[in-house]
């Protein structure tokens, strides 16, 4: 398998148990009395430590214009982010991590649906693509549900 190909598995791989590690210590920290809100703090904290020397490091490029359309789409987006991962974390506190790690297979399957009803994806059942992110889907939701 070429890098081209690995690069972006490996990526998926990396960022699936980044998110359910971070749930199961969600979990574990919320059992323990830390309020929810609290913990999204410190793991918010956590990757902007991580994450902003690293786009200092690769994402050098000349200053952009700022526009005031982008920083009120980032805000946007910013704003309904904090809310999912508010009620989010408010849903694990009175369930369990399994739950939680479960709905989080949903996510691809309820994508390519909303995106397939939203005509983002053509959806031709002759095409193998379409086909294998047809069973895809299918087999996610399948996988969740069980």
């Amino acid at each position: 398998m070429g890098k081209e190909i690995a690069l972006p598995m490996v990526g998926m791989v990396m960022a699936e148990c980044a998110q359910v590690g971070l749930i199961i210590t969600g979990k574990a920290a919320m059992s323990h009395g830390m309020p929810n809100l609290v913990f999204i703090f410190y793991s918010n904290a956590l990757a902007s430590l991580i994450l902003l020397p690293s786009s200092f490091l690769f994402h050098r490029h000349p200053s952009l214009p700022s526009y005031y359309y982008p920083f009120l789409h980032f805000s946007l987006i910013s704003i309904f982010f904090a809310d999912r991962t508010i009620t989010g974390y408010a849903g694990l506190y009175y369930s369990s991590p399994t739950l939680a790690t479960a709905l989080l297979n949903l996510i691809p399957g309820f994508t390519f649906i909303l995106a397939v009803a939203f005509r983002m994806e053509t959806l031709n059942l002759r095409s193998s693509t379409s086909q294998a992110k047809s069973m895809g889907a299918i087999v996610s939701i399948v996988g969740a549900s069980l």
